[in-house]
């Protein structure tokens, strides 16, 4: 998950289905989208537009440590 891409949406207070619409996308693919980080340029381009970020901070992932202990 994208935890950026999830705030900025918040931020703005856009539900999923006004996402996908913006995108142009149906709102199960725009969730799926977001799960897999699978968007297309456009997409990606117009979500960057519509939260005037860059991609790195919009795309950056939770980084986990699985260290066994």
């Amino acid at each position: 998950m994208f935890r950026n891409l999830e705030a900025e949406q918040k931020r703005l207070g856009l539900t999923n289905a006004q996402m996908a619409e913006k995108l142009g996308i149906a709102r199960f693919t725009y969730e799926s989208k977001k799960k897999n980080g699978n968007f297309n340029r456009a997409q990606i381009t117009a979500m960057l537009n519509l939260f005037n970020c860059d991609f790195f901070y919009l795309f950056e992932q939770e980084v986990t440590d699985n260290k066994a202990s």
